[in-house]
């Protein structure tokens, strides 16, 4: 029999994602004997940090952006001691580039929700009207569904410069075949709530040192315990509810009032999980690292247009872009990828042309694509057996597949799976 605990109520976790991690954390905050569960030899997921010894240096599987107005992933990093580890900007301002015409501008919006900064030519992309930027006003009232070139005007410079660039990031599917709840429900967390919730901040010290290792350390100083290297083979279902969890090798029998998180990427809670709809369409990010100081004056996160390059950040030390939905690219050949990418960088920041030591990470299942069929796949955090909950930026929380839903959907299945533990409602407060 593995790791377990007879006579005491126990929740236990599967998967040491940001979901798996942000249910843990907040279970173990308010009390509950919590067990994480995670089948690789380190915790984080698509969230984490390595050593990469090609690059001689500490590198991030991705880059990752949040926004101030993230506000569950601040509350998380609040209670795991590590909000102070995120590089913030002091305004709401987000440099671009374009490629083909070799024009630079700033989006600088204002702190209040009335978009006072497109009245000033200087603060919004080259070329573009106060009124062209009207188009996408449906999106803060948009409730139904569909694909949103049916929305909005996905055409023209402004769509170019502007919209697709916000939207291709976030939902990591080419914009106008993508899921319009989606992409207001966005709009209505960034702009639409004005530069107050949008000043950019990103974890300039890693992935790992900012969301996970404090995570952990969190988890062992609340009496919770992480088994690494533990793979989820299948479970034990009777009455209604889930018995037993099936790892390799040994299996660990639940209690009558012991709770499951499954917090596992999709496809791998649709083969444990018999009659649970999960999204089956993917799209890939790839992510290109590169050993080579920054120039003085590079902006730590700049977007691109106009060419392969869409998102190019600045750390010390080393530069790094991303290029989301990259079914384009993602095949070709890693040196081939690699030279393409840097030719790029070295035009948008004038470093030589000579390659750099790099390299080259491809995620071919990074996110579920964000098109109304997909969305509508994603189940929520209750699952047919009353005690199980899934958590997963695929889950259903109303956001795309970002860092914020990820936390948010850990946080809505720690509440299902801890509320009937405790009769005290500070200690259900916790949860929340």
């Amino acid at each position: 029999m593995a790791p377990g605990v007879v006579g005491e109520r126990v929740v236990h976790v599967i998967g040491a994602g940001l979901a798996g991690l942000a249910a843990a954390t907040s279970l173990a905050s308010a009390g509950v004997k919590t067990m994480v569960h995670e089948a690789a030899g380190a915790a984080g997921g698509r969230c984490r940090s390595y050593f990469d010894a090609a690059l001689g240096a500490q590198i991030d599987n991705g880059n990752h952006l949040l926004l101030s107005g993230n506000e569950t992933a601040l509350d998380y990093l609040q209670r795991i001691g590590a909000r102070n580890r995120l590089a913030v900007g002091a305004e709401a301002a987000f440099d671009f580039a374009d490629l083909k015409t070799g024009e630079r501008w700033r989006l600088r919006l204002n702190d209040g929700r009335a978009p006072w900064w497109l009245l000033d030519p200087k603060r919004r992309a080259p070329g573009s009207s106060f009124v062209e930027h009207l188009a996408a006003l449906p999106l803060l009232w948009r409730s139904g569904d569909g694909p949103l070139a049916q929305t909005m005007n996905c055409d023209g410079p402004l769509y170019e410069r502007l919209w697709r660039p916000i939207f291709l990031a976030g939902l990591n599917t080419e914009p106008k075949v993508s899921s319009t709840r989606l992409a207001s429900a966005l709009m209505r967390g960034t702009l639409g709530r004005g530069g107050k919730a949008c000043r950019p901040m990103v974890a300039a010290n890693g992935l790992s040192p900012t969301f996970v290792d404090p995570a952990i350390k969190f988890l062992s100083s609340h009496g919770a315990r992480v088994f690494f290297d533990r793979r989820l083979r299948g479970l034990r279902f009777v009455g209604g509810r889930a018995v037993a969890l099936e790892f390799e090798g040994d299996s660990v029998a639940l209690g009558s009032e012991d709770s499951v998180i499954v917090a596992v990427p999709p496809w791998i809670a649709a083969e444990l999980l018999p009659g649970v709809e999960t999204p089956d369409a993917f799209n890939g990010i790839v992510n290109a690292h590169f050993r080579v100081a920054p120039p003085s004056g590079q902006p730590r996160i700049l977007g691109v247009v106009g060419g392969l390059t869409q998102w190019l950040f600045a750390y010390t030390g080393s530069l790094s872009v991303t290029i989301s939905d990259a079914a384009d690219c993602i095949d070709w050949n890693r040196e081939e990828l690699a030279r393409r990418i840097w030719s790029e960088v070295s035009t948008l920041t004038g470093l030589p042309a000579e390659l750099p030591p790099s390299r080259i990470v491809k995620e071919k299942r990074a996110t579920f694509a964000a098109t109304p069929e997909q969305d509508a796949k994603r189940p929520g955090a209750r699952s047919p057996w009353r005690n199980l909950f899934l958590a997963g930026d695929w889950v259903q929380t109303g956001l795309p597949a970002t860092i914020e839903g990820a936390i948010r959907s850990g946080y809505d299945a720690a509440k299902l799976a801890g509320a009937g533990l405790f009769e005290s409602g500070a200690q259900l407060a916790a949860l929340a």
